[in-house]
């Protein structure tokens, strides 16, 4: 059965110790100049600034986490704004994003290609595509063409999803669980 294609960054699951995710975020500055979108579900890395931004494809800077929101007074309309999303285009002094930033995190991701159980323990990096601007949500990837054992990739898969609609390995576009394994907050780990 083909797998539905449906994109959305990193999506919380679960801990790692089968605990349920509980929401359990933190708040970190993004720089008033921020030059790119930042979408619920991408992975964002801290900068030497003391502020976090946006990660890109194959980047093997540590992640804090998962980008889930912010808030800002925009600068036009001079309204408190809560938005799934940072545009690129708000130049706000007081720009606060909400980040999954625990390192036991487990999130669910939809592979790019054909992600085989082989592949289970595996490092990944996750591509660099953009988000939706209506819904705010990323269409981060994993990249399963862009793996191997190295401690500096992104994320390590730990799982299929138990998704019916998207674990069909034999195909396309699985659904894969992943922790990030770069993680500023704790030691990398070589894959198998």
């Amino acid at each position: 059965m083909a797998n539905v294609t449906e994109r959305f960054g990193l999506r919380p699951s679960r801990q790692l110790n089968g605990s349920p995710f509980i929401n359990a975020q933190n708040r970190y500055r993004v720089a008033t100049d921020n030059s790119t979108n930042i979408y619920q579900g991408d992975v964002v890395i801290p900068f030497n600034s003391g502020t976090v931004g946006r990660a890109v494809a194959n980047t093997s800077t540590p992640a804090v986490g998962v980008f889930n929101g912010c808030f800002y007074t925009d600068p036009t309309t001079q309204k408190p704004t809560w938005n799934n999303y940072l545009p690129s285009s708000i130049n706000a002094s007081d720009i606060v994003a909400f980040v999954i930033d625990a390192p036991d995190t487990v999130f669910e991701v939809n592979a790019n290609g054909v992600f085989a159980v082989a592949d289970i323990f595996k490092n990944f990096s996750v591509n660099n595509a953009t988000g939706n601007i209506q819904t705010g949500i990323s269409y981060v990837q994993l990249d399963v063409a862009n793996s191997g054992t190295d401690s500096t990739y992104l994320v390590q898969a730990i799982d299929i999803s138990g998704d019916v609609l998207n674990s069909d390995v034999a195909v396309s576009n699985a659904n894969v669980l992943v922790r990030i394994n770069n993680h500023f907050y704790k030691a990398a780990t070589a894959g198998l």
